[in-house]
C-alpha cells in the first residue's frame, strides 16, 4: 500500500460511491463495445425492476424513487425505442401495465453476461477469490439500514 493512499481511512459513503461509480462505468462502457450501448443506467433499473413481473407507471415510479412525470417520461422513451410496451390492466380501466419486450429482454441477457464477466474479472483480481462475501456484507447492510421494505432502486442525489 502506498503512503499517499487515502481509500484505507476514507468514508464509508465515499468508498461505496466511488465503487458504484466505477464498476457502474466500466459496465457501461463494456455494453457499449459489444454493440449494446445508447441506454442510460436509469434504462437498466426499469429492465431490472419490470424483468420479473410488469408494473404499473405508479408502481415504477414508486421503485425507481421519482414522479409519476418522470417516470412517464422514462417509458416513453423506452417505448420509442421498442423496448417497453403498455398492455391493458387485468383490473381494467385506464391504468396500464407496463412490459418488457423481447428486445428488452435480450438486452438484458447481454447485459446478463457483460455484468457476470466484469464480475469474475474483478473476483480474479483479488487472488481467485469471489466477490460473494463483498455481496453477502452488503446485503446486510441494506436489510440492517432498511428492514422493511427495499429503497427504491433509484439513485437519490
Amino acid at each position: 500500500m502506498r503512503r499517499d493512499d487515502l481509500l484505507p481511512e476514507a468514508e464509508l459513503t465515499y468508498l461505496l460511491g466511488m465503487a458504484f461509480q466505477l464498476v457502474a462505468a466500466e459496465f457501461n462502457d463494456r455494453l457499449a463495445a459489444v454493440g449494446e450501448g445508447g441506454l442510460r443506467p436509469v434504462h437498466g433499473m426499469v429492465f431490472q425492476i419490470l424483468a420479473r413481473t410488469p408494473a404499473t407507471s405508479s408502481e415504477l415510479a414508486e421503485r425507481l424513487g421519482v414522479t409519476k412525470q418522470a417516470a412517464d417520461q422514462i417509458v416513453d422513451d423506452l417505448e420509442r425505442r421498442g423496448y417497453v410496451r403498455r398492455d391493458p390492466h387485468p383490473a381494467g380501466g385506464r391504468r396500464k401495465l407496463l412490459v418488457l419486450t423481447a428486445d428488452a429482454r435480450a438486452h438484458l441477457a447481454v447485459a446478463g453476461r457483460v455484468l457476470h464477466d466484469l464480475e469474475a474479472e474483478l473476483a480474479s483480481r483479488h487472488q481467485g477469490a469471489t466477490l460473494d462475501t463483498l455481496r453477502t456484507e452488503l446485503a446486510h447492510l441494506v436489510r440492517t439500514l432498511k428492514a422493511d421494505a427495499l429503497p427504491p432502486l433509484g439513485p437519490t442525489w
